[in-house]
């Protein structure tokens, strides 16, 4: 199998939310672990820099102005090629729902651009929303609702 970016983002936060991740001091031997869970040297370096873009866009919210009087977001070409009318869709959802403003979903969207594919699923999709909102405070409640939506969808859960 072959791994990428969003499958070291996604194993480090299924082990790591109890921790920060941006508080982990030895980087070092975080990788020798994700190396070690067999995660390629160069796809776990990848992950590192997309963490460090995630609160680096966190730390300058600028770096991506909203129009306050857009009520519909427009997608760039590259953008909608990225993201199918699903995804677009699902985030149109989170927006009319609360779970996302938008500065919140400009980052989503920064992040999903920061990835290195050609498409993204929802579930990846999804997967993006829920560390982004992990990392953004005062989202405490709807980290909670899409941490609900993703772990509650996963196969093999009972209800």
């Amino acid at each position: 199998m072959k791994e990428n970016i969003l499958d070291v983002l996604m194993y480090l936060f299924e082990h790591y939310t109890d921790e920060d991740i941006q508080l982990i001091h030895d980087q070092d031997s975080l990788k020798t672990e994700l190396s070690e869970a067999g995660f390629p040297y160069l796809e776990i370096n990848k992950a590192f820099a997309w963490l460090e873009g995630l609160v680096a866009q966190q730390e300058n919210p600028a770096v991506h102005p909203v129009q306050a009087h857009r009520p519909v977001r427009s997608y760039t070409q590259e953008e909608a090629e990225k993201l199918d009318v699903e995804c677009r869709g699902f985030l149109l959802f989170l927006e009319q729902t609360g779970v996302l403003d938008g500065p919140t979903r400009e980052l989503v969207l920064d992040r999903v651009m920061a990835l290195e594919t050609e498409e993204i699923s929802l579930e990846q999709l999804k997967w993006v929303v829920l560390m982004v909102l992990f990392n953004q405070p005062g989202q405490e409640a709807a980290f909670a609702w899409m941490e609900n939506l993703v772990y509650d969808e996963l196969p093999g859960n009972l209800h």
